[in-house]
C-alpha cells in the first residue's frame, strides 16, 4: 500500500510503514558498527593489560589493588579512543585497510606513550620500555586482522547504498564518488542538476538510500532537503562558504522570535591568553628539543651549494599584517628569478634541492617557524600564512579570501591537517573557517596531535600542476572537504 505526501509542492510516494524499517535498520546499523568498534577497543587493549600485569605492575612504588589495576586499563582505553577519534582510526567503510591500521597504529603509539609516562611517574624510576614495544608490534598485527575482517564484514553486511547526486557547481562530485573506496558505500543511481530537480523531474526518494546535494544554492537545497527528510532518506550536503560563517552564529531571542547572531571573530580574552602562553612554552620546548635536527639541517644545506641555510619571505597574518616567516632553504637560491610567485609542484619541481627534498618530505624545513611563534607573528594553530601576491590573485576570484585573516596565521592548521598542498585555494577557505567559526584550546590541542598523523603522510604535501602559479585551476577541481566526508561514518 503506497500513500502520496506532499512537501514543498512536490510529491513523493513513500510505501506505507518504510519510514520505520528504514530507523529500525539505521539503528541495526549504528548498533552493530559500535558493537564492531568496541570488539578492536578491547583486542588493542588487551595486549597492554597482560602487559601491566607481566611487567609494571608490580614495580610501581606502591603496587595496586585489583581495582587500581582495573583503573590504569580502563585508562588506556580512554587513551586510545580519544587518540582513535582524533586519527580517524575507526571509518571502516571510508578508510582503506591500510589508512585504518595507520591510523589505529598511531593511536596505539600515543596511548602506550602516555602510559609509559604515567608508569614512570608511579615507579619513581625508568621502566624498560621493551615489553611496550612488544605490545605496540602485537597491536599492529590486531589492528591490520581486525581492519580486514571489518571491512569484508561491512560491505557483506551494508552493500553500497543507492545514491542520488544532485548538483549545482559540484558535477565533479561524481568522480569523488567513483573513486574506489567510496564506490564500496555508494552506487550512483541517478544525476541530475538542480534544475531539473525542481523544474518536476524530482527523483523517486523511495528508491534510494542517500542523497547528495553538491554546492545547492541555500534557497534550492532547503527546499530538497525537506523532501529528503520527509523521505527519511540520508543527505550529505557540499557547504557554501554561507553556510560555514553560519557554524558560528549565537542563538539568541529577541522580540519574543529566535534568532542567530553572526558577526567577525572575537575570541574570548582567556582563549587568547591561554593560547599565547602555549605558542610561548611549546615553541621555547620545541626549539630546544630539536636544536640537533637544526645543526645537522643547517650543515647538509651548507655542505650542498653553499647557499644561506634559513630562507625569509613575507606572509600575511591578522588583520593583513605582513612578517618574515622564517624557513629551511629547500629549493634553490633562484629558484624566483624572474619574479613571479609560484608553488611548488612537488618531486617534479626541479627547484628544490636534495637535501631541500628530504626536509619537505618530514617538514624540517618548518621548523625554523617555532622562532616566528615564540616572537608572537605566528602561532601554533591558526590558517597557513599565504604570500601577499599569491592571496591577490585568490581575491581576485574569491574575495572572501580575506576571512582567513581574522585570526593569526599558524604552524599547522585544520586545512593543513584534513587537506593537502595543492588543496584549492576555496576549500583550503572552507576548513580554515571551520576552525575560525569555532575556536577553543581543546581544538588547537586536537589540531596539534592530528598533525602527528600527516608527517609521515605523503600525500599531504603533493604539489600543483607544473607551471601554474596559484594551486587550484578551479576553485571546484579537486576533492571535497574532508570534514565532509568523515560525516559518511555515522550514517
Amino acid at each position: 500500500m503506497c500513500r502520496q505526501r506532499w512537501c514543498g509542492g512536490w510529491g513523493v510516494q513513500v510505501k506505507e510503514g518504510s519510514y520505520i524499517v528504514k530507523k529500525v535498520d539505521t539503528f541495526q546499523h549504528d548498533l552493530m558498527l559500535r558493537v564492531a568498534k568496541g570488539l578492536n577497543l578491547l583486542l588493542l587493549t588487551l595486549p597492554y593489560a597482560v602487559c601491566w600485569y607481566a611487567a609494571y605492575a608490580k614495580e610501581i612504588a606502591a603496587p595496586f589493588y585489583a581495582r587500581g589495576n582495573y583503573l590504569v586499563i580502563a585508562l588506556f582505553m580512554m587513551l586510545y579512543l580519544v587518540f582513535g577519534r582524533i586519527y580517524d582510526a575507526f571509518y571502516i567503510s571510508i578508510n582503506p585497510v591500510s589508512e585504518t591500521v595507520y591510523s589505529q597504529s598511531l593511536a596505539a603509539l600515543m596511548a602506550n606513550g602516555v602510559m609509559y609516562f604515567i608508569t614512570w611517574l608511579l615507579s619513581k624510576h625508568l621502566p624498560n620500555p621493551l615489553p611496550l614495544v612488544l605490545v605496540l608490534a602485537v597491536q599492529i598485527g590486531l589492528s591490520a586482522l581486525w581492519s580486514i575482517w571489518a571491512r569484508r564484514w561491512y560491505f557483506h553486511k551494508w552493500p553500497a547504498r543507492k545514491t542520488i547526486l544532485i548538483y549545482d557547481q559540484r558535477e565533479d562530485m561524481v568522480q569523488f564518488l567513483n573513486e574506489p573506496n567510496m564506490r564500496q558505500k555508494f552506487e550512483i543511481i541517478q544525476k541530475m542538476s538542480v534544475e531539473e530537480a525542481l523544474s518536476g523531474a524530482f527523483p523517486d526518494l523511495s528508491q534510494a538510500d542517500a542523497v547528495f546535494l553538491c554546492g545547492v544554492h541555500s534557497h534550492e537545497r532547503n527546499l530538497l532537503l525537506k523532501e529528503c527528510i520527509s523521505a527519511d532518506v540520508i543527505t550529505y550536503i557540499t557547504p557554501r562558504i554561507g553556510d560555514i560563517l553560519m557554524r558560528s552564529a549565537h542563538p539568541i531571542h529577541m522580540l519574543h522570535l529566535p534568532m542567530l547572531r553572526t558577526g567577525r571573530c572575537r575570541p574570548q580574552p582567556e582563549y587568547l591568553f591561554v593560547k599565547r602562553l602555549m605558542d610561548i612554552l611549546f615553541s621555547a620546548v620545541g626549539l630546544l628539543i630539536t636544536s640537533p635536527i637544526f645543526l645537522i639541517t643547517a650543515i647538509a644545506i651548507k655542505a650542498t651549494d653553499s647557499g644561506p641555510v634559513l630562507y625569509k619571505q613575507k606572509r600575511l597574518s591578522k588583520g593583513g599584517q605582513i612578517f618574515q616567516v622564517i624557513k629551511f632553504r629547500s629549493m634553490r637560491v633562484d629558484a624566483e628569478r624572474d619574479g613571479v610567485a609560484r608553488l611548488s609542484t612537488g618531486d617534479s619541481d626541479d627547484r628544490v634541492t636534495k637535501v631541500g627534498r628530504i626536509i619537505r618530505r618530514f617538514r624540517i624545513d618548518e621548523l625554523p617557524q617555532l622562532w616566528n611563534i615564540f616572537c608572537g607573528e605566528m602561532s601554533l594553530v591558526g590558517p597557513r600564512p599565504e604570500r601577499p601576491e599569491i592571496a591577490e590573485q585568490y581575491c581576485e576570484t574569491l574575495p572572501e579570501f580575506d576571512l582567513r585573516l581574522q585570526v593569526k596565521a599558524g604552524l599547522t592548521g585544520y586545512a593543513q591537517v584534513y587537506g593537502k598542498y595543492n588543496t584549492p585555494p576555496y576549500e583550503k577557505l572552507q576548513m580554515d573557517l571551520i576552525y575560525i567559526s569555532h575556536l577553543s584550546i581543546a581544538e588547537d590541542i586536537r589540531i596539534l596531535f592530528a598533525t602527528v598523523r600527516i608527517l609521515f603522510k605523503q600525500e599531504s604535501t603533493e604539489g600543483i600542476d607544473k607551471g601554474e602559479t596559484v594551486a587550484g585551476k578551479s576553485l571546484f577541481h579537486q576533492r571535497e572537504l574532508v570534514t565532509f566526508v568523515d560525516a559518511i561514518e555515522t550514517k
